[in-house]
């Protein structure tokens, strides 16, 4: 039995390759299975410090960024989604 990493490679429906380290739980995606490939070993190399230069807080407000501000999408504040949860 391999003790090796585990990639999947996923033949996406609109077109495209998208490829998935399962141990590191890093995804990458190309137009061809081996730019995914290619994509995801760059990508693999900068999450374990191989390659690129990890951000510190003060990399973020040199840059105009509050480290404290989440970047993550929140629910937009629209008057069609209020109507939908009194309805649901």
């Amino acid at each position: 039995m391999s003790t090796g990493r585990e990639i999947r490679l996923i033949e996406e429906d609109e077109g495209g390759w998208s490829a998935i380290d399962e141990d590191f739980g890093v995804v990458s995606c190309g137009d061809t299975r081996e730019e995914a490939l290619e994509m995801l070993d760059e990508a693999v190399a900068v999450h374990t410090g191989e390659a690129g230069k990890i951000i510190t807080n003060e990399d973020l407000e040199e840059w105009g960024l509050d480290p404290d501000e989440s970047d993550e999408v929140g629910v937009p504040d629209v008057p069609w989604l209020d109507s939908a949860d009194k309805t649901a």
